[in-house]
């Protein structure tokens, strides 16, 4: 089973972010670029089923900043081989625009290796963005089955079982290959690259490919207007009274002040 991973690189989201006071855009100085939650969720379903029924993983990403250390990464803990699209032109790409360029680094790749994929994964979402709609729009260029939030994946005769999550537990659907999967977070934790592992991904050649190589950017149809914060929760109001009948009394006649009641 040969599976390629879509990552995307996004800041690392444990850390608290803010706009800058100048620009109104995140601040994202000292912050460092990791592959999206969700994605190393996808790499680690992935690799597990390798291992369970063969096959090899590959990864690959789209963007216009250097995102070596991140497939690198991703080598370190399961992936074979990774590839990387850079363009100052995909700096600004919609959801849309990002599976249109997705779609023809894959169709390049294939011809490239005589090959085809059996299985695309990506992450239901990305923790950026959060638009939930790559990998939906990537299975609709390419032509190919999908199902979203997938929790797990194995082998049933010649089709694909796919375990999809649902807020009452999940479907068990069964697809053909080839196929686009995006995948939510299973029950188990992504696992971490040991030293000979990492000194190996180092040295790893990662295939580039420009906006030339790979075919036209179509314009984003989808424009960032601005980035706006949350607001902050006002502070609440102290009741000190000791004894419970007082402080509920209290409670009661502060709501009914605030006519929350």
């Amino acid at each position: 089973m040969k599976i390629l991973l879509c990552v995307k690189q996004v800041p690392d989201d444990s850390i608290e972010i803010h706009l800058d006071n100048k620009t109104n855009k995140p601040n994202l100085n000292g912050v460092t670029m990791v592959a999206n939650a969700f994605d190393t969720y996808a790499l680690e379903l992935a690799v597990r089923f390798v291992e369970a029924n063969g096959g090899d993983v590959s990864v690959v990403t789209v963007g216009a900043e250097d995102a070596l250390n991140t497939l690198k990464n991703c080598l370190a803990v399961g992936a074979k081989e990774a590839f990387f699209a850079k363009d100052d032109l995909y700096a600004d790409l919609d959801a849309t625009s990002t599976a249109e360029v997705l779609a023809d680094v894959i169709n390049k790749i294939e011809k490239d290796k005589g090959e085809k994929f059996d299985l695309i994964l990506c992450g239901k979402e990305s923790t950026d963005e959060i638009t939930g709609q790559v990998g939906a729009i990537l299975a609709e260029k390419m032509k190919t089955s999908y199902v979203s939030s997938a929790i797990e994946i194995n082998l049933k005769d010649a089709d694909i079982e796919v375990h999809q999550e649902t807020e009452e537990g999940y479907n068990l659907v069964s697809i053909e290959s080839p196929a686009v999967i995006t995948v939510s977070k299973p029950n188990y934790d992504p696992r971490y690259p040991t030293i000979k592992t990492k000194m190996k991904s180092r040295k790893a050649v990662i295939p580039t490919y420009s906006a030339a190589e790979i075919g036209e950017v179509k314009q984003a149809k989808v424009r960032l207007i601005e980035y706006v914060e949350p607001p902050k929760r006002e502070a609440g109001i102290k009741i000190n009274e000791k004894d419970a009948t007082l402080a509920v009394k209290a409670a009661i006649e502060q709501m009914k002040k605030d006519k929350t009641i």
